[in-house]
């Protein structure tokens, strides 16, 4: 499948800013799932773009806007082929050990509720670390209410879980949480994610990887209850969404800031040359 995406991010200032330091993590790989075929990041001020990657393998981009700020567009454009594999990532950039992917952070803290729901649903399956996983993703996807807001984002597990209630990173980090106390590695993972039906076609994602050993890792999502598959574009992971965030950082005065963020993607034309 050939998915075109726009994701634009405009920062708005109450009072002119003097400079602007923000770190992206918009640029996608190339892995056995996915081929990019293009992608550009514009920003519309006087910006520095400086690329690197972090400790988890992501392609990040810091930029530095001297100001005054009014307002500041980040844009990015792209082009990508994506190939369904049942869920398994191959090819992807790995730094880190899995067992490191065991630790709690701040926003994947557990709950006795969490460890409990993760043990039961371990002793169910046998101790099958995969079949534990897709019971979790089930039993999760049909308790959730996902609310699909940004600004709703608990950053807490266990309050999403009491709650049963938050948005798309708070369905990730609790499936993360529950993966953790079952004994298997996890992390969280953004994107994109493209529908068919019009009002679901523009769609920033996050969903979660879980890591089998061997078969390495592969990607859940508990909001559609289903493996990734053609339909998702892996963007950047991390321990938590503070890792793999598509865009963090701060502003040097300019008081009260709000932020808004629209995503298009469409299906492009795939040609096959022979």
């Amino acid at each position: 499948m050939r998915l075109k995406i726009r994701h634009d991010t405009i920062y708005s200032y109450d009072d002119h800013a003097r400079s602007a330091l923000y770190v992206l993590r918009l640029t996608p790989r190339n892995l056995d799932s996915q081929f990019v075929r293009r992608w550009r990041i514009e920003i519309d001020g006087d910006a520095r773009l400086d690329r690197g990657e972090d400790a988890h393998g992501n392609i990040t981009h810091t930029v530095f806007v001297d100001g005054p700020l009014e307002t500041l567009r980040i844009s990015v454009t792209g082009e990508v082929d994506t190939a369904d594999t049942t869920g398994i990532m191959r090819g992807t950039v790995e730094r880190l050990p899995q067992a490191l992917y065991l630790r709690e952070t701040d926003p994947t803290t557990a709950t006795g509720d969490i460890r409990a729901f993760a043990e039961a649903a371990l002793a169910a399956e046998a101790g099958d670390h995969l079949a534990t996983m897709h019971r979790m993703m089930a039993e999760l996807h049909t308790v959730l209410t996902i609310t699909g807001r940004d600004a709703d984002f608990s950053g807490k597990a266990g309050t999403t879980f009491a709650d049963k209630t938050g948005n798309v990173q708070d369905a990730a980090h609790l499936l993360v949480v529950a993966a953790r106390c079952a004994g298997i590695p996890a992390r969280l993972v953004t994107g994109y994610l493209f529908e068919d039906d019009e009002a679901g076609a523009h769609s920033a994602h996050a969903w979660m990887e879980a890591a089998f050993g061997r078969v390495g890792w592969i990607g859940f999502d508990v909001t559609r209850k289903l493996c990734v598959t053609d339909r998702y574009v892996r963007v950047a992971t991390g321990a938590d969404y503070l890792d793999a965030a598509p865009v963090r950082g701060a502003s040097l005065g300019g008081g009260a800031e709000s932020r808004e963020v629209s995503v298009r993607i469409e299906q492009g034309r795939q040609v096959i040359e022979g």
